[in-house]
């Protein structure tokens, strides 16, 4: 979290971390990813095929690399949070991920998440 973030988001991050959620400021996520996304291509073998993520994985991966909790996306897709958590998961491994931030890098790589795109709504 930044040091300058609202006491409301504090108080979110706070009870989000107690539960064991990662989490990381919208603004840190798209720094990160930005100067990724900068960084030249991976080699071919690395990219995930978008056809390999279910409907709802893809939508799952692209509110993550939005910044979106598994709250927030719960609650945009009319969703349990445990539901959420589970699509995530499948995305990680998929992916072959460990986390979040590394979910999401691989959603710029892949072209599903622009640099810049804020924290709208999926298409």
């Amino acid at each position: 979290m930044l040091k300058d973030a609202p006491r409301e988001r504090l108080v979110a991050a706070v009870r989000a971390v107690s539960e064991g959620e990662t989490l990381l400021a919208p603004e840190i996520t798209r720094r990160l990813v930005e100067a990724f996304v900068r960084r030249p291509p991976p080699p071919p073998g690395r990219w995930l095929r978008l056809e390999d993520l279910t409907d709802r994985e893809r939508e799952i991966l692209e509110l993550i690399g939005r910044g979106l909790s598994n709250r927030e996306i719960a609650a945009r897709l009319f969703l349990a949070e445990a539901t959420v958590k589970t699509h995530a998961g499948r995305v990680f491994a998929k992916l072959g991920v460990r986390d979040r931030v590394q979910a999401v890098i691989r959603a710029y790589e892949v072209g599903l998440i622009a640099a810049g795109d804020q924290g709208g709504a999926a298409t």
